[in-house]
């Protein structure tokens, strides 16, 4: 783990720009990193039997490392392309698999134990000014530092995160800084399209005005449940992502909220079909075919409460008769949390979080757990069905202004994979997070 450690802090500093983004009124290139290391660990826990899928119940630790250079350069008026390569390695517990409300945000980016560098995003962003009005940005992870219209239309493609343009949130978005269960990332049953690594090739396109934001996306899907390799067929299996954000203020504080769409056909199996048939064993791969879909929303709303404390809270659904495609397994999830930064104890840049969600299944999914089916991260090999819940608490202190952050934090789970017959489960979490 030392090694890995070391190549990635490596790779951090070598690509880090020596010029300080204070004194840069318009950047013409822009060059970013970021580390992030997660070490959790968790006791053993109580559970009547385990499958191929399961959460293991003996004592675990396991680490995930990855690190991102962000480097950005100016085409033409309005114009930016983005470059971001990046090291992953090491594990989440058990493989991240057993738990729906995975607990570890940063092995979403991890396909193999060890530290490999590959190309994350690669996009050019073209914006369309419709006002004469601009605004200031500050330099930022994928941004240069310049005026921008303050209504426009942006147009984006190339290999993306879908989740840096949808779902977005204040309090409960970044598990390399915030809350790191996957359904406190990300609203659950939004099975966003990526592949293993959370990336995809997409076109999206923005209206962006001080209070209205509408976002449209088209993006590929992986060939496979969880793959790695997109799936070319277009016609065949693509995501369309569609979501609007209205901006408030409250007594002058800001809020925001957000209700997303999406639509899926890919080469997915079925759920009722499966085990039609092979009730005793069913396999979601035998049924596989280019025509089935999955669809779903969700609703995601942020309120600053003062100065220093907010709050947020989510919730989503999908239709659940096809198999979990890119993300994870659930069908309908709601959460709730607050964030309060650390001003009152004389700490403005730490931040302590508490946040609790609740995920469960559709009926053909729980059905086919029940039969013994296994998905891309759930399979006990049989289930006594219960809501998945799980509770979050961070603290986030910084220890070098603006750059190096360290974290604690503490997850409770409740019938992890949604099965009454295991847990409860403790997990305990320390995170560095490097920014440069």
């Amino acid at each position: 783990m030392k090694l890995i450690v070391t190549v990635h802090l490596l790779f951090v500093s070598f690509f880090a720009a020596s010029q300080s983004i204070d004194t840069i009124k318009k950047e013409t290139l822009s060059f970013h990193a970021q580390a992030t290391i997660i070490d959790q660990y968790k006791p053993s826990f109580k559970a009547k039997y385990s499958g191929t899928n399961s959460l293991i119940t003996a004592e675990e630790s396991q680490s995930t490392i990855t690190s991102t250079l962000y480097a950005g350069a100016r085409l033409w008026k309005n114009a930016i392309v983005y470059l971001n390569p990046e090291i992953s390695g090491g594990s989440g517990l058990s493989s991240a698999l057993g738990v729906a409300a995975s607990t570890n945000g940063e092995s979403f980016r991890v396909g193999s134990t060890e530290p490999k560098i590959y190309l994350a995003r690669l996009f050019m962003q073209q914006l369309f000014p419709l006002s004469k009005q601009t605004k200031y940005v500050e330099a930022d992870l994928n941004q240069l530092a310049g005026y921008i219209p303050e209504k426009y239309i942006s147009v984006s493609f190339g290999k993306v995160a879908l989740s840096d343009y949808f779902d977005n949130n204040s309090y409960s978005h970044d598990p390399r800084t915030q809350f790191m269960s996957w359904a406190l990332m990300a609203n659950g049953a939004w099975d966003y399209p990526a592949n293993t690594r959370g990336y995809t090739d997409a076109l999206v396109v923005e209206y962006i005005t001080p209070e209205n934001e509408l976002r449209y996306s088209l993006a590929l899907v992986p060939t496979e449940a969880n793959g790695n390799t997109l799936d070319y067929k277009i016609a065949k299996a693509h995501s369309h992502t569609l979501e609007y954000t209205y901006n408030y203020r409250v007594n002058s504080k800001p809020g925001a909220v957000r209700v997303l769409a999406f639509y899926t056909i890919a080469k997915m199996g079925n759920y009722n079909q499966s085990i039609r048939l092979n009730p005793a064993d069913p396999d979601i791969t035998a049924t596989r075919k280019y025509s089935n879909n999955k669809y779903g929303l969700g609703i995601n709303a942020e309120q600053s409460l003062s100065k220093n404390f907010g709050a947020f809270l989510k919730a989503s659904w999908n239709d659940g008769n096809n198999e979990t495609w890119a993300f994870t397994e659930i069908d309908r999830t709601a959460s709730i949390g607050a964030v309060a930064k650390g001003t009152k104890w004389k700490r403005e840049n730490d931040e302590a979080g508490l946040a609790y969600v609740i995920s469960g299944l559709s009926t053909p999914h729980k059905n086919y757990l029940k039969t013994g089916g296994k998905g891309f991260m759930l399979g006990d090999g049989a289930l006594t069905y219960g809501p998945e819940q799980l509770a979050e608490f961070y603290y986030s202190a910084e220890l070098i202004k603006k750059s190096l952050f360290l974290s604690g934090a503490y997850q409770f789970i409740f019938h992890p994979g949604y099965n009454k017959d295991r847990g409860p489960v403790n997990v305990f979490s320390v995170r560095v997070h490097i920014e440069i």
